[in-house]
């Protein structure tokens, strides 16, 4: 069973998250965000070099690169830090992220902003809770999976907070601003709304806070414990022999 310090840490955001998510979704907030780049004629931002070749391109290569080093950091003896199966984890847990939203995307009928009719295109507005509610569009359009390319790094959190807590605290605001970052980018181009980016992040999330492992600081102390010291051999009785 988790210790009690690792539910309240994992578990209570992901429900917070959760609550939150659901709460943004019961509003007019995603249309209300689109509106504020969107217009009859469609997306300014759509084809612009920062929101598509640096922050939507450029991105999916940081996402390559950053995975690149990840499996190298795998690959290098155990010489202090993670242990190399850790450290397997953390690829492989990072890739089930970069897999498993872009498949959930892949079977959704909700399609992009850029395809409303309101925005030059031909789709309705329909709720993504909607199931099985065709909005008129091409669909496959939620979750984000740009967004991914930097939530699904979220594992450096999990995997260094115990053994580099500064480390894991600077890794998990990175992956946030930078996810915030691709986030707006589709915003801004007509290609997701808010909701998107923010399920991915809430997805991401989720795998990892099951994937985790859950032990490590009760194994960390067991292993730093002091040793007791051996008792002393007992000295020979008189009249031995």
């Amino acid at each position: 069973m988790a210790p009690a310090h690792t539910l309240r840490r994992d578990v209570l955001p992901t429900a917070v998250g959760l609550l939150l998510l659901l709460a943004w979704d019961s509003g007019p907030g995603d249309l209300t965000a689109v509106r504020l780049f969107g217009s009859a004629a469609g997306f300014v931002w759509r084809d612009h070099w920062l929101t598509r070749c640096l922050l939507h391109d450029g991105g999916r290569w940081l996402a390559w690169v950053a995975l690149g080093g990840m499996v190298v950091y795998a690959l290098r003896p155990a010489r202090g830090g993670l242990h190399r199966r850790e450290r397997w984890r953390w690829v492989a847990v990072t890739l089930l992220c970069a897999v498993a939203v872009p498949m959930l995307k892949r079977f959704s009928i909700t399609s992009c902003p850029w395809d409303l009719w309101e925005f030059g295109g031909i789709a309705s507005h329909v709720s993504h809770w909607r199931l099985g509610v065709a909005d008129g569009g091409d669909g496959h359009c939620f979750p984000s999976g740009h967004a991914t390319s930097a939530f699904a790094f979220f594992g450096g959190w999990f995997m260094l907070r115990d053994s580099h807590p500064r480390a894991a605290r600077w890794w998990l605001a990175a992956v946030l601003a930078i996810g915030l970052a691709f986030g707006w980018a589709q915003l801004a181009r007509g290609a997701h709304y808010p909701s998107h980016s923010l399920w991915s992040a809430w997805l991401c999330w989720t795998i990892w806070v099951i994937a985790a492992p859950r032990h490590r600081r009760n194994a960390t102390a067991s292993n730093t414990a002091p040793r007791r010291p051996a008792e002393p051999a007992p000295l020979p009785q008189p009249g031995g022999p």
